[in-house]
C-alpha cells in the first residue's frame, strides 16, 4: 500500500479542535487509510492505491473535517477569470510521438497569504509520490511547479535540438548545455529516455524563451524554481495520455485547494488551435448515483436526508433527482467512476458494524470443497511425474492468440495493454508463452498446472464460464503424439476412468496427430503435437507435445467417491 510521512500540525490545523492518536486511528479505521506509525510531530499513513489523495497533508485535512463534522460538502474552487494576459500553453506537434498530452493551471494564494514552507515542502513531497504511483516514475505522467510571476505567458511545449538548449538545472548554480546533462545528470541518466529522442530533446519555455523545464526530468532554477513567498504557481503536466495527465493534476490541486487557494485555467493549444479551455482539470465532474445501487449494496434501506448526510461526510456534492442522486466529485478523486464507486464511499462515511453482519450458509465452511480437493490431487499426480508447477496468468497476451491460429478466447473490452488482451480459454496459450520467454535455457523443459481457464457461455448471465483446467507441455527431444497420450492415460487411471480416444483438428497442432478425449460420451481433454510453425515463432528447438484435462467436466463424472 501506498504510504506517506505527514506533518502531524499541518493535518490537525484544518480541525477546529485537536485529535488525540487514539481517536485519530478510530476515525481511519473506517475508511481506506490506516495510521502506520505517529509521534508528536509526524503521521505516517497508508492508504488503498485508489485513494491518494489521503497522502497529502491538505486531502487528508479535508477528510478529516467530514468525518468529524467540521466541514461537509464539496470543496469548490475558486476560479480566477482576471489573471493577464490570457493563460495558454501551446504543444508543438513536434511532442507527439514522444510525450503528446499537457495540462495546466495556475493557482492563487489567498488574500493576505503566501506559499509557506510547509506547503512548498508538502507539494514537493507529494508531486514525488505521484510519480512513482500514478505516473508510473515519469514514465505515463509527470508534474511541475513553477513561479507564475517570474515567467512571461503564453508557454510553449516542443521538442527541440539538443545542441540548442541551454538552462541551469534547478539544483545546479551554472548553465550549462543539454548535451552535457543529459550525460552527466543523474535524473538525466534515470528518467532521459521518457524526454528525448535522438539528437532532441522536450522543453517547456515561455514567451521570453525562459526554460522552464527539461519534462519529465528537472525544473530549471531560472524559471522553475517556485520559493516560499510566491503568491501565483503554475502547475503542469506532461505525459502519454490526456487521462493520465488530468489525473495527476487534480491530485496536486488538493495540496492547494485544501488551504483556500484559487484556480485559474491555463488554455491548451496546438498549431494555431484551441484544443482545450483548461477547465476540465479542476471542474467537479458529475456522476449519477441511484437508490437501487445503495440498497443493494448496502443492504439498507436509508432515507433521501440520511444518503446526503453520508455525501456531505466524504465530501462529495449531491441533488437529489427522481430515482437518486447527481453526484459532484473533486477533481482529486479519480477513483470515482461509476455509482458503485459512490455508492461505497457512503457506506463507509459511518462505521460498519459488525453486530449487523450475518454469516451466510456456506458449503465450504470448516473444509475445502470436493472439487478443490481433486484439483489438488491432480495437481500432485503432475508433481509426481516430474513437471515443473510454473504459476501463469488468465490473461495472455495478443501475440499468444494470434500465434494459435483457430483458438477463439475471449478479448478484454479495455485491456491495460496488449500484454493482456485475452483471457485464456487453454492454459496451452500460457505454457506456449512459458515456452517462448525461457528459450536461453536448457531442454528437456516439461511443465504441468493446473489453473483457471474461461470460456464462452451463452447460457450463463455474463456470457462465459470459468473452468479448471489441466495442462502439461513437453518440450523435449522426441517428444510426440505417444508421450501426451500417456500423460493422459495416466491421469485418467489414477482416477479409475476409462475413456475413448478420436482424431481431432485442434488449433496450433499437426494435423493427423491431435485427439480429443471423450467420457460417457463428454470431451474432457484435448492432446497432440504442436506445429512446427509455433515452434519456430517461439524459437523452440525441441519437439513439443501437449495435453489437456478438463476438470470441471471430469469432477462429475466421479461418481461419489470422496476425494480429500
Amino acid at each position: 500500500m501506498p504510504k506517506s510521512v505527514l506533518r502531524r500540525d499541518r493535518v490537525l490545523s484544518m480541525l477546529p479542535d485537536s485529535l488525540s492518536e487514539h481517536a485519530l486511528e478510530e476515525i481511519l479505521s473506517i475508511s481506506k487509510a490506516e495510521v502506520a506509525a505517529q509521534d508528536a510531530e509526524t503521521l505516517t499513513v497508508s492508504v488503498t492505491p485508489d485513494r491518494l489523495d489521503l497522502l497529502s497533508e491538505g486531502g487528508l485535512g479535508l477528510y478529516l473535517q467530514g468525518a468529524t463534522g467540521a466541514a461537509k460538502g464539496l470543496v469548490h474552487e475558486d476560479t480566477v477569470d482576471d489573471v493577464t494576459p490570457a493563460l495558454a500553453v501551446d504543444a508543438d506537434p513536434s511532442v507527439r510521438p514522444l510525450r503528446p498530452a499537457i495540462a495546466a493551471v495556475v493557482v492563487v494564494a489567498p488574500e493576505s497569504s503566501v506559499l509557506d514552507a510547509g506547503l512548498l515542502e508538502e507539494a514537493v513531497r507529494f508531486q514525488e509520490l505521484l510519480h512513482s504511483t500514478v505516473g508510473r516514475g515519469r514514465r505515463a505522467a509527470s508534474l511541475g511547479i513553477y513561479p507564475y510571476d517570474r515567467l512571461v505567458p503564453p508557454f510553449r511545449y516542443a521538442l527541440e535540438p539538443v545542441r540548442n538548449v541551454r538552462f541551469v538545472p534547478l539544483d545546479g548554480s551554472e548553465e550549462v548545455g543539454a548535451e552535457t546533462f543529459f550525460r552527466e545528470h543523474a535524473l538525466a541518466q534515470r528518467y532521459g529516455d521518457f524526454g528525448r529522442v535522438g539528437d532532441a530533446c522536450l522543453t517547456l519555455r515561455d514567451a521570453q524563451g525562459t526554460v522552464l523545464s527539461l519534462p519529465p526530468i528537472l525544473n530549471s532554477r531560472t524559471g522553475g524554481e517556485a520559493r516560499v513567498g510566491d503568491r501565483r504557481l503554475l502547475l503542469e503536466s506532461t505525459g502519454a495520455r490526456d487521462r493520465t495527465v488530468r489525473e495527476m493534476l487534480g491530485l496536486l490541486l488538493v495540496v492547494f485547494a485544501s488551504r483556500g487557494w484559487r484556480v485559474a485555467p491555463v488554455a491548451r493549444t496546438s498549431g494555431g488551435s484551441t484544443l482545450s479551455d483548461g477547465r476540465e482539470v479542476f471542474a467537479a465532474r458529475r456522476l449519477e448515483l441511484s437508490a437501487v445501487t445503495v440498497r443493494a449494496l448496502s443492504g439498507a434501506s436509508w432515507t433521501a436526508t440520511e444518503v446526503e448526510r453520508r455525501l456531505g461526510r466524504v465530501r462529495l456534492g449531491s441533488h437529489a433527482h427522481a430515482g437518486g442522486w447527481r453526484v459532484e466529485a473533486s477533481p482529486w478523486r479519480p477513483d470515482l467512476l461509476t455509482g458503485v464507486d459512490i455508492a461505497e464511499d457512503v457506506i463507509l462515511a459511518e462505521a460498519v458494524d459488525p453486530r449487523e453482519g450475518v454469516v451466510p450458509p456456506s458449503p465450504t465452511r470448516g473444509r475445502r470443497r470436493p472439487e478443490a480437493g481433486f484439483r489438488r490431487q491432480v495437481a500432485a499426480e503432475l508433481l509426481g511425474l516430474g513437471l515443473a508447477a510454473p504459476y501463469t496468468s488468465l490473461l495472455v497476451p495478443e501475440q499468444a492468440v494470434a500465434r494459435l491460429r483457430g483458438a477463439d478466447p475471449i478479448r478484454v473490452a479495455n485491456p491495460p495493454s496488449n500484454e493482456f488482451a485475452y483471457v485464456r480459454d487453454r492454459i496451452l496459450l500460457s505454457h506456449l508463452e512459458l515456452l517462448a520467454h525461457n528459450t536461453r535455457h536448457g531442454y528437456p523443459q516439461t511443465v504441468g498446472e493446473v489453473g483457471p481457464i474461461v470460456v464462452r457461455a451463452a447460457e450463463a448471465e455474463t456470457g462465459s464460464e470459468t473452468r479448471y483446467h489441466a495442462g502439461v507441455v513437453l518440450a523435449r527431444e522426441g517428444a510426440g503424439f505417444a508421450d501426451a497420450a500417456a500423460v493422459v492415460d495416466y491421469l485418467l487411471r489414477s482416477v479409475d476412468i476409462v475413456a475413448v480416444r478420436e482424431p481431432a483438428e485442434l488449433p496450433g497442432t499437426i494435423a493427423g496427430r491431435a485427439a480429443r478425449v471423450r467420457v460417457a460420451g463428454e470431451p474432457i481433454a484435448e492432446l497432440g503435437e504442436i506445429h512446427p510453425e509455433v515452434l519456430v515463432s517461439l524459437g523452440v528447438p525441441v519437439p513439443v507435445a501437449w495435453a489437456e484435462l478438463d476438470l470441471t467436466r471430469l469432477y462429475p463424472l466421479l461418481g461419489r467417491r470422496d476425494i480429500d
